[in-house]
């Protein structure tokens, strides 16, 4: 597959490269596309500064290891992801409206014209026409949870993927257009930075060659990376390693375990603490202090289901509904 250049002006020498078409590519093929480098929605997971993935289960998603890993279903109507895909023309026509700039439709995957770069892509919501301040459009919507992010202006990652952007294309700014809340609309520029393009570039790179020698990158603690450590590692083989001969790994262990006792410490203190409060209040709903306030509320009745009590009465049912979880490995210390 040949990629060609977005714009064919001679005097424009970084322009970016269109890899692939995406006005009538299926969904699946985009996705296997994607895998042949690093996106601008991928760039802050690359770099480990995105809050919702992290660098394992994106190296599991460019290496094909992600097959075990929970997907979001494009349709899902209870999905951000949905939503973000309806609401974006909804977006950038109010972007337009708004600020009276142009806006089209790229309809491509974009590529790095640099051949040593050439791993990296990009996706554009919108292109700016019409006006030398800004070239670039990124819709963006956020619910009630997700606007938290955004209450100091552009989050990180967003800040990264749109960076990203602008060093494939060789565009000078963007503009970010974002519906908070479903009816507050806010607009950000964020001009080309070399320095930070040069250390996203650096550090993106690094991801990348863990793709490369199909090399698994380090944990990083989130719940991302413990999804993607089970979906790599499901299963065990009953074998034992011996890690006694290796400092670091040993070091960890007893730093865990002083963690584990840390812990549970703690968690006794705070229930010591917690019920000499309650039984100061005996009844009371409510008890203030000079910097704050407990409150303990009994919560409104509700009504679950028996299901003890039917498969007591209705054995037959265990078997016609029943439904196999599967195991998962436990992580002890001993």
């Amino acid at each position: 597959m040949k990629a060609t250049s977005l714009n064919r002006s001679t005097n424009k020498p970084r322009s970016a490269l269109r890899l692939i078409s995406t006005k009538e590519l299926p969904r699946e093929e985009w996705l296997e596309v994607r895998k042949r480098g690093i996106g601008s929605s991928d760039a802050a997971a690359s770099v480990g500064l995105n809050p919702y993935k992290s660098q394992l289960e994106l190296w599991l998603e460019k290496t094909g290891r992600d097959t075990g890993l929970p997907k979001t279903d494009p349709d899902d109507e209870e999905s951000a992801m949905y939503w973000g895909n309806v609401l974006e023309p909804i977006v950038a026509w109010h972007y337009s409206k708004r600020t009276g700039n142009k806006v089209r439709r790229i309809n491509a995957v974009l590529q790095h014209p640099d051949p040593e770069l050439s791993w990296m892509l990009a996706n554009i919501d919108r292109e700016v026409i019409g006006t030398d301040d800004v070239q670039i459009l990124e819709c963006k919507t956020a619910g009630i949870n997700g606007a938290r992010l955004w209450k100091e202006g552009v989050p990180e990652y967003v800040q990264l993927q749109v960076m990203h952007q602008l060093a494939v294309t060789g565009k000078q700014a963007a503009d970010v257009a974002v519906v908070l809340g479903g009816q507050h609309l806010e607009i950000h520029r964020i001009e080309r930075d070399e320095e930070m393009i040069a250390r996203l570039i650096e550090l993106e790179r690094a991801f990348w060659t863990h793709v490369e020698n199909d090399t698994p990158p380090p944990a990083d603690g989130t719940a991302s990376a413990e999804t993607a450590l089970r979906c790599l590692y499901p299963e065990d083989d009953g074998q034992t390693v011996d890690f006694r001969d290796q400092p670091g790994l040993s070091a960890a262990y007893v730093e865990l375990k002083a963690l584990r006792q840390s812990i549970e410490e703690k968690h006794a203190r705070e229930a010591q603490l917690k019920q000499m409060l309650q039984q100061a209040m005996s009844e009371a709903t409510r008890a203030e202090f000079t910097n704050g306030y407990v409150s303990w509320r009994k919560a409104k009745d509700s009504i679950g289901f028996d299901v003890a009590r039917l498969l007591r009465d209705r054995p037959h049912l265990r078997d016609k509904y029943s439904l196999l979880k599967p195991g998962a490995r436990r992580f002890l210390i001993g």
